[in-house]
């Protein structure tokens, strides 16, 4: 019998494509069938064998094709959320240089919104190592220009905020009330009182009432969170930790079928012990209408550029506070995360633990050892900013995933120099150390910390070239090449998901980002440049770039 003709639905031609295979790390052309990769190769091998008057050749015209990107760690509802909020960021990402240029920002969006008393003013990205003032943004800045109205200010690395005398007595803050363990208000000289900015667990009662859109509302800004994504490429998006509130949303958004990225969302350490006592959440089971739980998320210390992080050494500058000798507080006690990491092992979570200075990852590895050091867990350090190299050593031994933040060498690369010192800060996000020593790692936006594109992600693990242009650590430095492994087949591992998705050979899911450019040749500078101009999801486009004017 003559052998039956195969037939693609869609075949990919004409560019080039970069695999993730090392067998096979550069192809031609690729064929899909069923959302599946069906077959790669040459032109001359696959186009004959598949093409059929019902296959759809998709002529990629010299551009690069790349397994569609999975996130290795962001805050997804924040693409949900922050569409109506004000983007008050430092340049490149926002207009803010100074406090006047941040309060006039604020009022122009609430004119233009035509924001009436009573209503919020909510804002992202105040940042104020990036800013000229040499102080941070108090109430009183705002005070007299937003007088009936409360505001929010969300500092940048997403663990606190500066808030107006409205706002705080709309969250009900107690101005005199002393701040918890681990947290930090800042205060009026010779009052006292909460002068405005508060981070970590000073922040956390303001951040579990903070004003939301109705449930209605958020799940109408699915689409457009998720084109926010996909117009970066990414196939594979991650929330961590998921709030209270936001865990039924996702299951309800599922359910209505609004999702056509796959989804990841990590439950909140503290819910842990009651979810699974109440089986409340299907923890180890696949997607459900492109949704699943991954597992726990745990928050072990704060942010590194807002020096609430967590060091073994001090910073060579003063504390948050002006304190001496300042090392950071951590977020949870060794017992809390302890107990958090036994129970998930325990149930086969998966643990996933933020943890920016080495104090932190100590912590990390000591509750690990203390469950029995069990193998194969793919427990993931996320941020490991100042992960120390005799850590790096117990990573290997305890089979840790890396989730590292090479964006923090551009943002902030400068301030982590002053604070740290050289040799501290040069080994921020060792991503060529943890290659060299096996360690399978992801890298990530953190968004809305840093904007989402990966091909900043990727130039700054290449360049790790800082706002001055200082290298913050050159020899952390790595190829074009390693650097997309960490946002696809690595980042996949991560995930678990390493035999379905992460690169492009046969039986995968035909998730694809198509680049304006190939990031592997063009010169260093020019990698932030390379644009994504199309996104599949299993075999599907979701994302068409329109062209530039």
């Amino acid at each position: 019998m003559p052998e039956i003709p195969r037939s693609a639905d869609r075949i990919f031609t004409n560019g080039t494509i970069l695999t993730m295979v090392d067998a096979r790390p550069v192809a031609e052309t690729v064929c899909v069938l069923n959302g599946k990769i069906a077959a790669v190769g040459t032109a001359d091998e696959i186009v004959p064998a598949w093409r059929s008057d019902r296959s759809e050749i998709v002529d990629l015209g010299g551009r690069t094709l790349v397994p569609g990107f999975l996130d290795g760690h962001s805050h997804f509802i924040n693409a949900v959320r922050l569409a109506t909020w004000t983007n008050v960021s430092a340049p490149p990402v926002g207009p803010v240089r100074s406090i006047p240029d941040l309060v006039d920002t604020l009022k122009s969006v609430a004119a233009q919104r035509a924001t009436k008393p009573g209503d919020w003013i909510m804002a992202y990205g105040y940042d104020a190592t990036a800013m000229t003032d040499g102080r941070n943004l108090t109430r009183a800045d705002l005070d007299p220009h937003f007088p009936d109205n409360p505001v929010l200010v969300l500092h940048v690395s997403l663990h606190g905020a500066v808030l107006n005398t409205r706002g705080f007595a709309q969250t009900g803050f107690d101005l005199r009330a002393p701040a918890p363990a681990g947290g930090f208000t800042e205060r009026i000289a010779g009052s006292g009182e909460a002068a405005g900015l508060v981070m970590e667990t000073s922040f956390l009662p303001i951040f579990m009432n903070m004003p939301a859109p109705s449930a209605a509302e958020q799940l109408d800004s699915m689409d457009a969170a998720q084109q926010l994504y996909a117009s970066n490429g990414y196939t594979t998006v991650q929330d961590a930790p998921m709030e209270p509130k936001t865990r039924p949303l996702y299951h309800r958004a599922a359910d209505e079928g609004r999702f056509y990225l796959d989804v990841v969302g990590y439950v909140n350490w503290m819910e842990l012990a009651a979810l699974i006592e109440g089986r409340a959440e299907p923890f180890g089971e696949g997607y459900r209408n492109r949704f699943r739980v991954g597992g726990v998320k745990v928050i072990a210390d704060g942010s590194p550029q807002g020096k609430t992080a967590f060091w073994t050494k001090p910073l060579l500058t003063p504390g948050p506070g002006g304190e001496k000798n300042w090392r950071g507080e951590p977020n949870v006690t060794p017992e809390e995360l302890g107990n958090a990491v036994k129970l998930a092992y325990e149930r086969d979570v998966q643990v996933m633990v933020h943890c920016n200075g080495d104090a932190a990852i100590d912590m990390l590895l000591d509750a690990h050892a203390a469950a029995g050091a069990p193998a194969g867990r793919r427990t993931v350090v996320i941020h490991s900013q100042f992960v120390r190299p005799d850590q790096l050593e117990k990573y290997v031994a305890y089979d840790f995933l890396a989730s590292f933040f090479t964006n923090h060498a551009f943002f902030w690369g400068d301030v982590h120099v002053e604070n740290l010192g050289k040799e501290r800060a040069y080994f921020l996000s060792p991503t060529r150390t943890a290659s060299e020593l096996g360690i399978r790692f992801s890298n990530h936006s953190d968004f809305a910390v840093t904007p989402l594109n990966p091909m900043f992600i990727l130039w700054t693990s290449v360049a790790r070239a800082s706002r001055s242009g200082q290298v913050i650590g050159p020899s952390e430095r790595i190829s074009p090449m390693r650097g997309l492994r960490a946002l696809t087949i690595d980042a996949a591992y991560q995930y678990g998901e390493e035999r379905s998705k992460g690169s492009i050979e046969p039986g995968k899911a035909a998730d694809f980002a198509i680049l304006d450019a190939n990031p592997t040749t063009v010169e260093t500078d020019r990698i932030k440049d390379v644009r994504v101009v199309e996104t599949v999801k299993d075999g599907i486009t979701v994302f068409r770039a329109t062209e530039r004017p």
